[in-house]
Parts: C-alpha cells; structure tokens; sequence
C-alpha cells in the first residue's frame, strides 16, 4: 500500500488538515493518508495547549468516517524528540509492506535543508508538497540543492487560511461563551464539542 504521512502537533486538528488529507488522497496514488499526531516534548513548556491523548481523541473525532484516512499515534512509542527521518524508517521496519510518502506544507520544503537527515529522506522517501496561503511552489529554486526527482507538487491543494494556533488564541480571547466561540471557527463539530466538553485552550497563551 502507497502511504501518506501527513504529521503535526494537530493542537487542535481544523477542517484545513482534514481537507487537505482528502484531497492528497483523491488526486495521488496513495491507499491511505495517516495523520501523524506528535508528541508533545516534555522538556519544553507547552503554555496552553492538549494532553496527547487530547490530541489523538480529537484528530479521530476529525476524520471519523472519512475512507482512507487514519489517525496514528505512532510517534507516541519513539523516543524524544522524534525526528521526521526517524519516524519514516521506523514505519518502514514495522510496515515492511508499505510505501511511505512524507506529505509537507510548501514552507517546510523552504527550510526542509534544516531538518535532520534531510538527504537521506529524500532518497528513501517520496515527498508531496501542498501550497500554503500566497504560495507558490517552485522545488528547484527553493531548494536547488537537493535532486526533486522523489518530489510531487499538490499546486491545488486547498489552502488552510487560518492555523492551529490562530485558532487557540481565538478560543482563549472569546470566553467565557466557549461553546460559541468554538462553533464559529472551522472546527468539525464533534472535535468542538470536545473542546467545550473539556474546557481546552481557554487560557491566553
């Protein structure tokens, strides 16, 4: 099976993750998308943001009843911090089965020569770039270091107009109508519900 690993703190997951997980599935060749839930570092400080498992329940909640898009918690059991490249070879030694793909945002692919072990991921692993908002993707000029033969650009892929952490900011400057305040932004409705439900992100960060 030809996997997506489409990763991120998801703290919370919005509608843009999702939409963005269908649409990488409906116009590439992957099986499935999974969405990669990253630990949280506990050596840093977290500020105000959801428990792992928070993440996880609300990531599922997200894509509940979408075809082909999985939620995993594979990171959870790798050590910290869990490097990109790491993540990949253990999927592949777990998963011999499979063909993992790395799904990115076109400003991760800008930095991707920061990364750890970035080389050695584009020579393992295929690489699919989606736009972020007033982006343009060019892989040569923006990286002309690394060979793009593993690269595949998403040019129409939906755009996220709002962020995860726009999102908390929000929710925290909205109270104490917390159960509204999460219904107006592009949440899905039971992941805000959840966050009502467990009185997440209402402290200013």
């Amino acid at each position: 099976m030809n996997i997506g690993i489409f990763g991120g703190s998801f703290d919370p997951i919005h509608e843009g993750h999702a939409n963005l997980a269908k649409y990488v599935l409906d116009h590439t060749d992957l099986d499935e998308v999974w969405l990669m839930v990253s630990p949280l570092n506990p050596l840093k400080p977290q500020g105000y943001v959801a428990t792992n498992e928070q993440r996880l329940e609300m990531a599922r909640l997200a894509v509940e009843g979408i075809p082909g898009i999985r939620v995993s918690d594979f990171e959870f059991h790798l050590p910290i911090p869990s490097y990109t490249y790491k993540t990949l070879t253990e999927l592949k030694k777990s998963y011999p089965d499979h063909d993992f793909r790395l799904i990115i945002g076109g400003d991760n692919w800008a930095d991707f020569d920061k990364w750890k072990n970035p080389d050695e991921i584009l020579k393992e692993f295929s690489i699919i770039i989606y736009p972020r908002p007033n982006e343009s993707i060019i892989p040569s000029t923006q990286n002309p270091t690394y060979n793009t033969q593993n690269v595949t650009i998403l040019d129409n892929a939906p755009k996220m107009p709002i962020s995860s952490t726009q999102i908390r900011h929000l929710l925290a400057s909205q109270q104490p109508d917390l159960k509204h305040a999460s219904s107006s932004l592009p949440l899905n409705q039971k992941v805000s519900t959840y966050i009502h439900i467990h009185s997440l992100y209402q402290s200013p960060l």
